[in-house]
């Protein structure tokens, strides 16, 4: 039997419905229910229900993006900083293993560009560059890079990073949604996640008897904000006339009010571990391809 917090939110609800078409056998845990927040209280269930894995999906991203986390700081420090630490020490003492969510948001950037003239990502063994130590983050990624610090030389604990999900469903949490809504658009490079894919990577992990530890999990690749705008418009599913923000300075001067992270990740770590994700501009073509309306 397999463990799910955090099933209700977007991430949360992939994992219920993967873990559904594959007839594995789960619980999803709401706070209702369980008060997972609390150590002894999730220890006792870990002790009474003995599952074979427990899956955190639980977390705090703010709606309807970062920039409402700088108003609900409490909230986001408890709910990505405190809570992994609460579950780490529950499923320590039971010998419990789990996978937790985390972000790729706590890095900036790329480390440069290498011999092929493409921008070198950041992999799982960088220190992040956009935390409150660098003391120039949103306080979204400072509280995301603390959840990783936490966890940091945790036993039989997978550490999954998710960067910018999309898939081919309208939703407001969907990237290729967002872009589509918003009135003007920062150009960008970014790595990216196609959230049916990364579920799935994340429970082969497990699945596969991968070392525990931490794995980018995000679509080979990096894409360009110019790009993915260019894919949307040959696709047809948005007839729009799209505009761009002069600079990262306009954008923060007139839309913003927190920094962003636009980072380039490395996950060749997952793919020689035999998991495979389909590279990202194939992947939001497929998206875009069969792209479902909801509105």
């Amino acid at each position: 039997m397999i463990v799910l917090l955090g099933g209700s939110g977007y991430v949360g609800n992939a994992f219920r419905a993967y873990l559904d078409s594959r007839g594995i056998d789960h619980r999803l845990i709401a706070r209702s229910q369980v008060d997972y927040a609390n150590r002894d209280t999730l220890i006792a269930y870990l002790r009474e229900t003995r599952p074979r894995f427990l899956i955190n999906a639980a977390g705090y991203t703010g709606r309807p993006n970062v920039d409402a986390c700088e108003l609900h700081k409490t909230e986001c420090l408890a709910g990505n900083a405190v809570l992994p630490g609460v579950i780490r020490a529950a499923c320590e003492e039971t010998g419990t293993t789990w996978g937790h969510v985390s972000s790729g948001c706590i890095f900036t950037g790329d480390k440069g560009t290498g011999t092929d003239g493409k921008p070198i990502g950041f992999t799982e063994g960088d220190a992040p560059n956009f935390s409150f130590r660098q003391n120039h983050c949103s306080f979204y990624s400072g509280t995301k890079a603390l959840g990783e610090e936490i966890l940091h030389g945790a036993e039989n604990c997978y550490l999954w990073r998710l960067r910018i999900p999309f898939d081919h469903v309208e939703s407001p949490r969907n990237y290729l949604t967002k872009m589509m809504r918003y009135e003007r658009l920062l150009d960008a490079q970014n790595s990216l996640s196609h959230l049916g894919e990364f579920v799935r990577a994340c429970w082969e992990t497990h699945e596969k008897g991968c070392s525990p530890g931490i794995y980018n999990v995000t679509n080979p690749g990096f894409v360009t904000t110019r790009e993915v705008i260019d894919l949307i418009e040959k696709s047809g599913v948005c007839r729009k006339q799209f505009s761009f923000f002069d600079s990262e300075d306009e954008f923060m001067r007139i839309a913003a009010k927190t920094p962003r992270s636009n980072c380039v990740l490395d996950a060749s770590k997952l793919a020689r571990s035999g998991i495979a994700m389909t590279e990202v501009h194939t992947a939001l073509a497929a998206a875009l391809q069969n792209w479902v309306g909801t509105s």
